[in-house]
């Protein structure tokens, strides 16, 4: 008798246990941080101005105006000016808000001038990220040393869905084709 109940409660637990992990599982997947669905990657379009948020369906989370290199075309060097285009993956997130910059404009530096984050790309050149400013109106415009730049609140939204690893496709306009 004893074994018949030992083999009852075994067959049980092996036939009940996998569905409540599972179920467990699927519980736990989709009630923590369903406010927010995680980016799978980022286009930057230097034609349009943009940075576009996808996740895994290809479903666009969000759309941000960007400004990028002061010259056009693929970045080649240090110093040039210049986005470079390509996928690249985030390879680092960083708290820039104590950061500060001289753009060479005689002002000195400028504190503030990245935003709250650096999103640093995993780039051939030192120093290309995705970053907050210190001047909204240069969204739009070909103006920066090659980064990507958002205005500040577009910033602290991205940083909500991004993470380390995910690629960013930085895609030319015809200017910088030619």
């Amino acid at each position: 008798m004893k074994v018949k109940i030992r083999r009852t409660v075994f067959l049980w637990v092996v036939l009940l246990l996998p569905y409540f992990l599972i179920v467990s599982y699927i519980a736990y997947k989709y009630c923590t941080d369903i406010s927010k669905t995680k980016a799978a990657f980022l286009i930057i379009s230097k034609d349009t101005m943009t940075l576009s948020i996808y996740d895994d369906n290809g479903d666009t989370l969000g759309i941000f105006n960007i400004a990028c290199g002061k010259n056009a075309g693929n970045k080649e060097e240090i110093g040039d000016l210049r986005t470079p285009e390509g996928i690249f993956p985030i390879v680092d997130i960083q708290d820039a808000s104590k950061w500060t910059h001289d753009f060479g404009d005689g002002k000195g530096y400028i504190d503030g001038a990245y935003g709250s984050h650096f999103i640093r790309l995993g780039t051939n050149f030192k120093g290309i990220g995705i970053h907050g400013t210190h001047d909204s109106a240069s969204i739009g415009k070909r103006v920066t040393e090659g980064c990507i730049r958002l205005n500040n609140n577009d910033l602290l939204k991205l940083i909500e869905y991004v993470k380390v690893g995910i690629p960013v496709v930085i895609i030319p306009s015809k200017e910088d084709i030619q």
